[in-house]
C-alpha cells in the first residue's frame, strides 16, 4: 500500500513593481487549498523555471497606457525557451479601469496570448460582466471574458478577495481538484 500522494505543485510566476500583484499572488497561493504554490518573481527567476510545472499561473499588471510591468518586459523574450505546449496555465493581471479604461488588463491579453501561441492550454477564463472599461486586449474573441482573472486594486479593492476565492474554486477544477 502506497503513502498519500504529494499535492499537486503550481509554479506561480509573477511582476511587481508597487507589491499589489505580489500581493494577489500570496491571495490565490493561500486561497488555493490542496495545492502546493511555489511563488516566483521574475524579477529573480529565470523564466526557464517554468519548465518545471506543468500547472502554472502568470500575474501581471498593466502599466499607464497598456504598457508591460518592467520585469515582464525583461523577460519577455525568454517566454520562447519554455515548452508551454505541456502547461497548463492560468493568468491574473491588474488593472485600472477608471484611470486607463482603454487599457485596462492590456498585458494579461499580450501575456495570454503569448503563451497560446505557443502552446499553452489557457484556463480560468474570467466573466467580463460586471466591469467598467472602454476596451481591453485582454478579452476573449466574444469579449465576454477575460483570458483570466481580472483585478483593480485601484478602484475594486472591496472586490478583490471574493473574486480570487471564487477563481481559486474555478482553477481547482479546471487544475484538476486535488
Amino acid at each position: 500500500m502506497s503513502g498519500p500522494s504529494a499535492p499537486p505543485r503550481i509554479g506561480l510566476l509573477y511582476g511587481s513593481s508597487t507589491c499589489y500583484t505580489e500581493i494577489a499572488a500570496e491571495r490565490i497561493a493561500a486561497a488555493l487549498e490542496g495545492y502546493e504554490v511555489d511563488l516566483l518573481d521574475v524579477a529573480s527567476t529565470p523564466l526557464a523555471t517554468a519548465d518545471r510545472y506543468a500547472l502554472l499561473i502568470l500575474g501581471i499588471p498593466t502599466w499607464d497606457f497598456g504598457e508591460l510591468q518592467e520585469d515582464w518586459e525583461r523577460a519577455w523574450p525568454d517566454l520562447a525557451s519554455v515548452d508551454w505546449a505541456t502547461k497548463r496555465v492560468a493568468l491574473f493581471g491588474l488593472g485600472d479601469q477608471d484611470g486607463y479604461p482603454e487599457w485596462f488588463q492590456d498585458a494579461l491579453g499580450y501575456l495570454a496570448r503569448v503563451v497560446a501561441a505557443r502552446g499553452a492550454r489557457l484556463v480560468g477564463l474570467w466573466p467580463a460582466a460586471g466591469y467598467r472599461f472602454t476596451q481591453s486586449r485582454a478579452l476573449t474573441d466574444d469579449g465576454n471574458h477575460f483570458l483570466g482573472l481580472a483585478l483593480d486594486e485601484v478602484g475594486e479593492f472591496d472586490l478583490s478577495e471574493a473574486r480570487i476565492r471564487a477563481w481559486c474554486r474555478q482553477l481547482a477544477s479546471e487544475f484538476g481538484q486535488p
